[in-house]
């Protein structure tokens, strides 16, 4: 076995090292050598004198020695410590652990909460994946940066590919929803695309259940509800039948009447526990009374109060002994979860009416 690089690559090497190196990465399909410098792209294309797995180790290893002073190359076997916040990096530790070539060692970049957004330029142009656009959205110095709408405009070009990864998709739109980077007409396609894949609509329902997208009308009483002051029931009633409620919990029942998987039912559960927050945090004496005051004041509403009880009842809690006892999706899980969904489908059909 040769312990040494080919002499030309060598020489490349320690060329290319003498020039100011921002990220390198490394092609193993095409044995090509990428080095990212303020003047553009750099290549360097390997000439093994071994087994290519065995000299790309030692290519590494040279790198490591370059970037870190450590022949030995950096320890891709601490994947857990990797994945963690790493708060003791510095920008410029971060900066030469993607001058190594190693993946494991851009996602160390990419979750660390000393990311810059130069940073994240860097480690996109190491590592474009859905997964890392996903983790660098979520820092507010990358989505106010000049990376947002790079990652944005990816994500949105790249979720056809998520095929029927309900839960890849849903991350995906709550992470746009969350930074901010998608334009109005990006937004409206996204909710959109729940016709066809209901868990696009999840993540609207969790960060923005009183702003979603082409709003229903309100319902016909609307109007008619009685503006009680710190009454949670007129507060959720005035909710419930504007145009945004009737919007949310139509979704609501979308979502949970074909559900895929048991993630889709966890957070759109808990984001109609999130909705429902003044019924759920009123004290069982102040809510009887103020059930009492709304229904003196309108009594045509008693069905639809007994609708919203049963909705604030229900959470992921709602199902989790049912899910700790089966990894079941699909069919098999809607015919497991039916005791706890049709009531609450029952109960929104309630307050659609009118």
């Amino acid at each position: 076995m040769n312990d040494e690089l080919s002499p030309e690559d060598e020489l490349r090497l320690n060329v290319l090292f003498n020039t100011e190196l921002l990220a390198v990465r490394i092609d193993e399909s095409n044995m090509t050598l990428w080095a990212l410098t303020p003047q553009g792209e750099a290549s360097v294309p390997l000439k093994p004198n071994e087994r290519s797995d065995r000299y790309l180790k030692r290519v590494r290893e040279l790198l490591s020695g370059h970037a870190l002073g450590s022949p030995g190359g950096y320890p891709v076997h601490l994947t857990r410590w990797t994945r963690q916040s790493q708060s003791g990096l510095s920008p410029q530790h971060l900066a030469q652990l993607l001058l190594i070539a190693e993946e494991e060692a851009v996602v160390a970049v990419v979750h660390s909460p000393a990311l810059t957004d130069e940073l994240a330029r860097r480690a996109w142009w190491c590592m474009s994946t859905i997964e890392n656009a996903r983790l660098m959205l979520m820092r507010e110095v990358v989505y106010q940066g000049a990376m947002g709408r790079v990652l944005a405009e990816f994500l949105v070009e790249h979720l056809a590919f998520l095929h029927e990864d309900d839960v890849g998709i849903l991350d995906t739109i709550a992470v746009m929803l969350y930074s901010g980077v998608m334009t109005e007409a990006e937004r409206l396609s996204m909710w959109k695309r729940g016709n066809s894949r209901n868990s696009y609509y999840v993540a609207f329902l969790e960060l923005q259940p009183d702003n979603l997208p082409s709003p229903r009308t309100a319902r016909a009483d609307h109007a008619t509800v009685p503006q009680l002051a710190d009454n949670p029931y007129s507060m959720m009633l005035d909710k419930a039948l504007s145009g945004q409620g009737q919007t949310f919990i139509a979704t609501t029942a979308v979502i949970l009447d074909r559900p895929e998987v048991q993630e889709v039912v966890n957070h759109t559960l808990n984001a109609l526990a999130n909705w429902a927050a003044p019924l759920r945090q009123a004290e069982p004496e102040r809510r009887a009374a103020a059930r009492a005051e709304l229904l003196a004041a309108a009594p045509q509403f008693e069905a639809d109060c007994d609708a919203l009880d049963a909705l604030a009842a229900v959470d992921a809690d709602t199902v989790r002994p049912i899910f700790l006892k089966t990894t079941a999706i699909g069919s098999l899980m809607r015919r497991k979860i039916q005791p706890v969904i049709t009531p609450l489908l029952d109960n929104i059909a309630i307050l659609r009416r009118g």
